[in-house]
């Protein structure tokens, strides 16, 4: 599934890798790269030296952008699906798949 499919703000479920069923909200889409970042999903840990603008440093934990193949948008009824465009009322509008539902955003 290409990123552009799914928008910041849209739940989605993870369908692979370690996150695997798990679900979140995106943060951040990257179209571009084919990536997104979901809020809590692939969380990574990195060392930070203490700094003038930190001066705590430490262990930051932080979302880091996984691919958008990896995940599948949630329907209302809490299942992945896919999404397909189409033109309603001369509008292009992003449906799920196996629903038929139009996704607002």
């Amino acid at each position: 599934m290409s990123a552009a499919k799914i928008k910041k703000g849209d739940q989605v479920i993870v369908l692979s890798g370690k996150d695997k069923g798990r679900t979140g909200e995106v943060v951040k889409a990257m179209p571009r790269e084919g990536k997104l970042v979901v809020d809590g999903i692939n969380v990574h840990a990195r060392h930070v030296k203490p700094s003038q603008g930190d001066p705590q440093g430490g262990i930051k934990r932080e979302a880091a952008p996984l691919h958008a193949s990896k995940v599948a948008l949630v329907t209302s009824d809490g299942k992945p699906t896919r999404v397909r465009f189409e033109v309603r009322d001369g509008k292009k509008v992003r449906v799920a798949v196996k629903t038929g539902e139009v996704i607002n955003g």
